[in-house]
């Protein structure tokens, strides 16, 4: 029985192919204009980290009252290539590495089990036990970065724009997450005199609770019409220095203000968190990732046309200024693929046409841009997008298409002068 030939059945076909060759060139044309592109491939971190603070208990007491349990919890889930705990004074921390193995949309399911198995514990641990806290958001990666400065302006107004900056960029499409970094936490210090305490015989516990007391949050009850209930609140909560600084405090029979016996005034936590500095300024950083399956290219575009906006409403000498552009990255890797690929065509063309003449020439130029549209296609099915991998592997498959497609025809001239019809000619190669 005769082996089926799908060169000679092409052959007898050639209507037919004909449509499909165009057709495909015209779903890969449409496909590689809608591929997602990015700098780099989405990747998921299979590693979360649960930290836990109980303030004031020494190493052993953290690990045996905190870090045990936690560590036996997230083994429960029995999905991990390793755990690896650390427990030093007043702090515990445990990572947890899931299987190598385990495809990475099972892992979103995994991260809730461990949460819902470390929940399941939270009551066991000691009393003044703060969290567990979870960290699984290793991969986000923040392609666009902007500084947000403004010599001259109070850090509190800065912040409020870039907290503004922020809401609006989260309605940009495309966009994952915005985060600020540099950000310093503001407080309210009192910095008590223990030598006048000592002298005016207040205790240090006094002051304490006296300040808790007043600036507690609690129920006041409610008062119930016919037509609504009106709630009830306690006047009397801090709502500026001044009014810390007056706060009365009694004591062995008398009444002094705070100030009589502390320096209160509005700082930053110290030791101060990280800071960002631009161009030798302070600055806020404001830093956007894609969502998935996002064009970097549109993104980047998008963000412009919203950061113009957005600068017209920001005060004089307030400025946004661009740190980090992913978007031009990625714009210069897909060029460089496609000057790559004209290169490509234009040096088989030329060898093609003086070596095998001008219509096999042309045969072997046409099999790659066709080629590679099937392949755009493939891609934006399943999924996967312009980036350094693909962009990559595309490079080096191109060698190979080349290659391929001149063995091809030039195998149908060799027997087509060894005597063989341009059929059989064909159909053997």
């Amino acid at each position: 029985m005769r082996r089926f030939n799908l060169s000679e059945w092409a052959l007898h076909n050639r209507g037919l192919i004909l449509y499909f060759m165009v057709a495909l060139a015209i779903i890969g044309s449409w496909s590689y204009l809608r591929l997602g592109q990015s700098e780099d491939p989405p990747f998921t971190f299979k590693a979360m980290v649960v930290q836990t603070l109980w303030p004031g208990a020494t190493a052993e007491e953290v690990s045996r009252q905190v870090t045990e349990r936690i560590e036996k919890a997230v083994m429960n889930t029995g999905k991990y290539e390793f755990v690896r705990s650390y427990s030093r004074p007043g702090e515990s921390q445990v990572i947890f590495m899931a299987r190598d193995s385990m495809p990475s949309r099972d892992v979103p399911d995994l991260w809730y089990q461990v949460r819902k198995k470390v929940g399941d514990v939270r009551a066991t641990l000691p009393a003044g036990v703060v969290g567990p806290f979870f960290n699984d958001e290793f991969g986000d990666t923040f392609g666009n970065i902007y500084a947000l400065t403004g010599p001259g302006f109070d850090y509190a107004i800065l912040k409020d724009y870039a907290e503004r900056i922020q809401l609006e960029l989260q309605r940009v499409a495309d966009v994952g997450k915005v985060e600020l970094v540099g950000l310093q936490d503001e407080k309210i210090w009192i910095e008590i005199d223990n030598t006048r305490l000592t002298t005016l015989g207040i205790p240090l516990q006094l002051v304490q609770q006296a300040l808790e007391g007043q600036n507690a949050v609690v129920p006041a009850g409610f008062f119930e019409t016919s037509a609504e209930r009106v709630q009830l609140r306690v006047d009397g909560p801090f709502r500026s220095v001044e009014e810390i600084r007056a706060f009365p405090i009694r004591a062995g029979g008398r009444t002094i203000r705070l100030d009589d016996v502390a320096n209160v005034h509005r700082g930053f936590s110290d030791p101060a968190a990280p800071r960002m500095r631009f161009m030798g300024q302070d600055a806020i950083g404001i830093s956007v990732a894609m969502k998935d399956g996002g064009h970097i290219l549109r993104l980047g575009d998008a963000l412009e046309a919203r950061f113009a906006e957005l600068q017209d409403t920001l005060p004089a000498g307030m400025e946004l200024r661009k740190v980090s552009d992913q978007p031009e990255a990625v714009r210069e890797s897909v060029g460089e693929f496609v000057r790559v690929l004209a290169e490509a065509v234009t040096i088989v063309l030329l060898v093609s046409f003086f070596s095998l003449g001008f219509r096999t020439g042309l045969m072997v130029a046409v099999s790659i841009p066709l080629v590679l549209a099937m392949t755009f296609a493939v891609m934006h099915y399943f999924g996967i997008g312009l980036h350094k991998i693909s962009l990559g592997a595309l490079v080096l498959a191109l060698g190979l298409l080349v290659d391929d497609a001149i063995i091809a025809v030039e195998m149908m001239a060799i027997k087509m002068e060894q005597g063989f019809d341009r059929l059989r000619a064909a159909s053997f190669a």
